[in-house]
């Protein structure tokens, strides 16, 4: 027997990876919370959070691809998203940090 196979791929697609956590699930969209500079209404600067709206694509373990809503360089909050709202202040805390592993290991398997 002989047989001929075409396999087409699709083109290469840039995206973003961030940690699981750093997504908040809802029915009614996918978002993530960006730090960044925001002003209150008296006209003063503070850091607080955004929400964005995004297109998630595939996962790979610990990882979700991001394909379009955050651009490169954005400073994403990577847990605790169920907590805040749009416009809060907050102060970023890097001492802990989220796994973020392409091929996790769980302890109980």
């Amino acid at each position: 027997m002989f047989v001929q196979v075409a396999v087409t791929t699709g083109a290469d697609q840039s995206v973003i990876a961030l940690p699981a956590s750093a997504i908040n699930y809802a029915p009614y969209g996918d978002s993530v919370y960006i730090v960044s500079d925001l002003k209150d209404p008296s006209g003063k600067t503070f850091r607080g959070v955004r929400q964005q709206f995004v297109k998630l694509g595939g996962t790979r373990g610990d990882q979700v691809a991001v394909i379009s809503g955050v651009n490169p360089g954005d400073e994403v909050v990577s847990s605790g998203v169920f907590k805040l709202r749009n416009g809060e202040p907050v102060q970023v805390n890097n001492t802990v940090q989220p796994e973020n592993n392409p091929a996790p290991k769980p302890e109980d398997s």
